[in-house]
């Protein structure tokens, strides 16, 4: 199996490790096991030392399935399975559906394995290519244009990566009546739901609205411990079966300690995710206070999610300006390129010290492509 280089997963691991400013972030500020026993009345460090580490519930217990749940407005334990990350979540899912000769629909840009790993499976690939200007949104005729007989799913990530940008309810709703026409699953990796700063509520899941749809999530971006690696599946009885006997030949087990932990974390979720509202709120503000100031940089900024998408007015390849950036200043970003569209940059609505000490020498370092 051919499959293409995972861009921005890459660029990530060759930098993410040697800067001082690390303003392209996705997960809000990481907690430790001490931060979440604050939350917790049991003791966490006496549970697990004394837990015994065996591959624990195979597809995840049924505590953790009910704290699941609570994320949604529908759904039985029967609806869930557990992968290792939504990454895993996501994969498991297309290789359990997806065959060669089959049709995906996805946008562009976003989350590159929404694409190209139905590609490397043997699926055609259309992508409905997003416009900054009509704010990073796609149309409904944009679906409609791109819909086959043989279309077997629609992959999307909403809020969507690199621009944040989530797909409203009434179009989710035209969406889904466009999916029935064609008979065909939507697929939606969801992880960036919940932090939404405008309604200060969880938005709406796809897979409360549609029988034929999945969504994807973990404890990674909103919830603040992606060490956990602990992602699920909700979509139909019939297709977690069909996903769980699939499942078998990649993960097994996620492990008693990572279940009981996310049991803790989301059961606990409204202290975790009130956390990251703020975090996401006040980075908004400094943002935008920035921009106002910054005549280099435009960005259209979410309601939801922890990630936009900024664009420098300097002629340079988003590779190089970054690279020249990042040893010059500490200063880390992924680079447009990375998703396909140049003089662009992700930015990381998650670490507030960095953002607040970052954005200014940013702002230095730009006055040299002044004109």
């Amino acid at each position: 199996m051919k499959i293409a280089e995972f861009e921005v997963e890459t660029w990530m691991t060759d930098h993410e490790n040697h800067c001082r400013y690390n303003l392209t972030e996705t997960c809000v500020s990481s907690l430790s096991l001490n931060d979440l026993q604050k939350y917790v009345q049991e003791d966490i460090s006496k549970t697990i030392m004394s837990m015994t580490l065996d591959y624990g519930p195979i597809v995840g217990s049924s505590r953790l399935k009910q704290a699941i749940l609570s994320l949604y407005e529908t759904g039985t334990v029967e609806n869930i399975t557990i992968a290792h990350g939504a990454i895993n979540a996501n994969e498991l899912v297309m290789i359990s559906l997806l065959e060669p000769g089959d049709h995906i629909v996805s946008l562009f840009p976003s989350y590159q394995q929404m694409y190209d790993f139905p590609k490397s499976l043997g699926c055609e690939v259309s992508l409905i290519h997003l416009s900054e200007e009509k704010k990073w949104m796609p149309t409904i005729e944009d679906f409609k244009q791109c819909m086959r007989n043989n279309t077997k799913m629609i992959c999307l990530n909403s809020p969507n990566n690199p621009t944040g940008t989530t797909l409203p309810l009434s179009f989710m709703k035209e969406l889904i009546t466009l999916a029935k026409d064609f008979d065909c699953y939507i697929l939606c990796d969801e992880i960036y739901r919940g932090v939404n700063t405008i309604t200060q509520t969880m938005s709406p899941s796809f897979s409360d609205y549609y029988e034929k749809a999945i969504v994807t999530q973990s404890l990674s971006k909103v919830f603040s411990f992606p060490g956990l690696r602990l992602g699920w599946i909700k979509g139909s009885k019939e297709v977690v079966h069909t996903i769980d006997m699939r499942r078998d030949y990649h993960i097994i087990s996620s492990g008693p300690m990572d279940d009981y932990l996310a049991c803790l974390v989301l059961e606990n979720k409204e202290h975790i995710i009130k956390r990251s509202l703020y975090i996401c709120d006040e980075s908004k503000k400094i943002l935008k206070s920035w921009l106002e100031q910054e005549h280099l940089v435009s960005c259209v900024i979410p309601d939801e999610g922890t990630v936009c998408f900024l664009k420098y007015e300097v002629d340079m390849p988003s590779i190089e300006f970054c690279e020249k950036l990042q040893a010059e200043t500490g200063i880390f970003f992924v680079p447009g390129s990375a998703f396909g569209v140049e003089n662009h940059l992700r930015f990381g609505l998650t670490h507030l010290n960095e953002i607040k000490e970052g954005l200014p020498l940013f702002s230095q370092w730009l006055r040299q492509f002044d004109k």
